[in-house]
């Protein structure tokens, strides 16, 4: 996923000195093995300056050490509230996002009127979108990612920030989707066919938006069948015709439904359709 530095809003104006053209009014990281050290002028707005500068450098890990020296040598400073986010970003792009959540929910609950709040919120809200694992495992970090994306869309329902985690918050339920389809088909192999079944009316009825209800509703057919109810194979089937008319899964759970279900010996198609997702 591309990361883009939104700095428009987070960088306070630099007044006479802007960030254009200022690495040619001072001199950074020149002096001294730390970031601070090389910063001639340590005022707030110098520091800030550099750390803006580090991050454009892609050198976050010193851009994360400004900050935090720009907090602690300029505590009450305007600078320091925004070295708090900046701070956070920093360490979001460091792929450290439990220190980043850390952060941002600091800077929230301490500044909750900050004009960059909505900003906060939505890469608190990444930060917990980029720890989503794949659909094998355990998925706590998908309804976490879910929940903070969902409060940002809630928050701030007009912002393009609540525009891209509404498209998040889809993905990231294909994801759950697709955990209970695993753990489906993985009960289905093991004839554990009650559970299957609950599994696979979970993404039909909690799921209804992504693309593994047609999948779902042709394992429910396939489960009907081997279980000799025929009447519920057929009506599921119907829904999926309804609904999805051209998928390959009506197709199959209409061959099931000619021949008269699954073969006993055979393995239920597991390996001949399976909908993956990439993030």
């Amino acid at each position: 996923m591309p990361r883009i530095l939104l700095i428009l809003a987070l960088a306070l104006p630099l007044s006479a000195c802007g960030l254009r053209g200022w690495d040619g009014r001072m001199q950074t990281l020149l002096e001294g093995s730390g970031p601070v050290a090389g910063v001639v002028d340590r005022s707030p707005e110098a520091m800030y300056a550099a750390g803006i500068r580090l991050l454009r450098n892609d050198q976050y890990r010193e851009a994360v050490d400004m900050f935090d020296q720009l907090e602690r040598d300029h505590p009450f400073s305007t600078w320091a509230t925004n070295a708090k986010l900046m701070g956070a970003y920093g360490e979001y792009m460091r792929n450290r996002y439990t220190e980043a959540i850390g952060a941002l929910d600091r800077f929230i609950q301490l500044h909750p009127a900050h004009r960059d709040i909505a900003y906060a919120h939505y890469l608190r809200a990444l930060s917990f979108y980029e720890q989503i694992n794949d659909a094998q495992r355990d998925q706590r970090a998908t309804e976490q990612a879910i929940t903070a994306l969902q409060d940002v869309v809630n928050r701030f329902p007009d912002t393009a920030f609540a525009r891209d985690a509404r498209l998040k918050i889809d993905l990231g339920r294909d994801h759950l989707a697709g955990r209970e389809m695993n753990i489906g088909r993985f009960y289905q192999r093991q004839r554990l066919l009650n559970a299957a079944i609950g599994r696979y009316r979970r993404v039909i009825e909690e799921y209804q938006t992504t693309n593994h209800v047609p999948e779902a509703l042709h394992r429910l057919t396939e489960v009907y069948l081997s279980l000799g109810l025929a009447d519920e194979a057929r009506q599921t089937a119907a829904v999926l015709g309804h609904n999805f008319p051209g998928s390959p899964w009506y197709s199959d759970s209409h061959r099931l439904l000619v021949a008269g279900g699954p073969a006993d010996d055979a393995q239920p198609g597991f390996f001949r359709r399976v909908i993956s997702l990439v993030f």
